[in-house]
């Protein structure tokens, strides 16, 4: 599933920032009715990625029944939040203002001279 085309079917356009409340109110509602309907796994877990990706969707407890289903969304969601923070090895650089330059990176044992 291609997210543009996603976002078109179900908003009218792939820019959701220039929505008003009641466009994306509007979508949010066929996106969930589309997922409640779906009954293909594959596109039923991308309808979810999506509305998870809105923060729209159901818990995964309850929007899947197998547990294979429910550890892939629980997953997804748990990589998805794990991006959404900053890099750790950035942080000393975003702490110190950016003044500092990263650390190389030592040569394992064997290989140093």
């Amino acid at each position: 599933m291609d997210l543009g085309a996603l976002l078109h079917h179900y908003f009218g356009t792939d820019e959701l920032d220039g929505l008003d409340e009641a466009a994306l109110q509007a979508g949010a509602e066929r996106l969930a009715i589309d997922f409640g309907i779906e009954r293909e796994p594959g596109r039923r877990f991308a309808l979810w990625s999506l509305m998870h990706g809105l923060d729209i969707a159901p818990d995964p407890a309850t929007a899947f029944k197998t547990h294979h289903e429910r550890k892939a969304a629980y997953e997804s969601a748990r990589l998805a939040a794990r991006a959404e923070r900053p890099c750790a090895s950035a942080s000393p650089l975003v702490k110190r203002g950016g003044s500092r330059s990263p650390r190389r990176a030592s040569a394992p044992r064997h290989l140093r001279p």
